[in-house]
């Protein structure tokens, strides 16, 4: 990470962050500085919220207008500031848990709504702040503290959930390919709509070791050799694909946003009256 990068982005007195040896998590968040940076957007027109859990740590780190809330519910803050000042390019930073399921119903509505938010999803698998219980997207068969047996549920596809909602753009990226997921997040702050970003990390204190995927170079390696571009996927047969996931873009469409529509009817009855 260069210095200006993180003069320019950074509280420099909150720093370093106190994400475990090995997390994900801070790459993700340099990729999202890089992002911000790329697109040279306003430092005061850019506001960052989260929820609670690890990811939701991130904005303490970040030099902007920034919110940390209750659990489950940034993109309900979210909204609020976003209809409140639609001039403000807002950034939600959320996990796994804290997305999909007690804010869970805030996302599927968000996304239905089309409102203009970028919502980045810290994806370890786990609940990684409060000791390792089995989340919407552990896994099948997977192990977690609430799970000493394994995880009967099936995942949640976090993208497909949020397209099938209404998401105008859906995409997926990791930590190991972080200068994609970079180029991910550019585009989904361009969108003028309901953004979803999947970025996959990795948790090596309590998913790792529950379920012994190794060191942290380990677990870093297997994003490297199980994941397939979204372009070479359609191309590949089924067997190719096996035991894979794809990342890449996956939805990016124009579709009319909701603040946009709010203001028309402000504006309609305010000369009606």
């Amino acid at each position: 990470m260069s210095s200006q990068l993180i003069k320019n982005n950074f509280r420099n007195d909150r720093l370093p962050h106190i994400w475990c040896p090995g997390c994900g998590h801070g790459i993700i968040m340099k990729s999202m500085a890089q992002a911000i940076e790329n697109l040279n957007l306003d430092k005061q027109k850019v506001c960052v919220i989260s929820g609670i859990g690890c990811s939701s740590r991130a904005p303490g780190y970040l030099d902007f207008n920034t919110l940390h809330t209750t659990h489950g519910r940034a993109l309900a803050f979210a909204t609020g500031v976003k209809l409140a000042n639609p001039e403000l390019k807002v950034i939600v930073v959320t996990g796994d848990g804290d997305c999909t399921a007690i804010g869970g119903n805030h996302l599927i509505h968000t996304a239905r709504r089309n409102i203009d938010i970028t919502t980045i999803v810290f994806n370890n698998n786990i609940y990684g702040m409060t000791g390792g219980q089995y989340s919407p997207t552990t896994p099948t068969n997977d192990f977690g503290t609430t799970a000493p047996f394994g995880n009967i549920d099936k995942a949640f596809d976090i993208c497909k959930l949020a397209e099938a909602a209404g998401a105008t753009y859906t995409a997926r990226g990791t930590a190991y390919h972080a200068n994609q997921l970079t180029k991910i997040i550019e585009n989904a702050l361009k969108n003028n709509g309901f953004s979803l970003v999947d970025a996959i990390s990795i948790c090596p204190t309590y998913y790792g070791r529950k379920n012994k995927k190794g060191t942290a170079v380990s677990m870093m390696n297997y994003l490297k050799d199980f994941a397939v571009d979204a372009k070479a996927a359609d191309k590949l047969p089924p067997e190719k694909l096996q035991d894979k996931f794809i990342i890449g873009e996956f939805k990016n469409t124009v579709e009319p946003e909701y603040t946009e529509e709010y203001m028309k009817i402000i504006k309609k009855y305010q000369k009606e009256r």
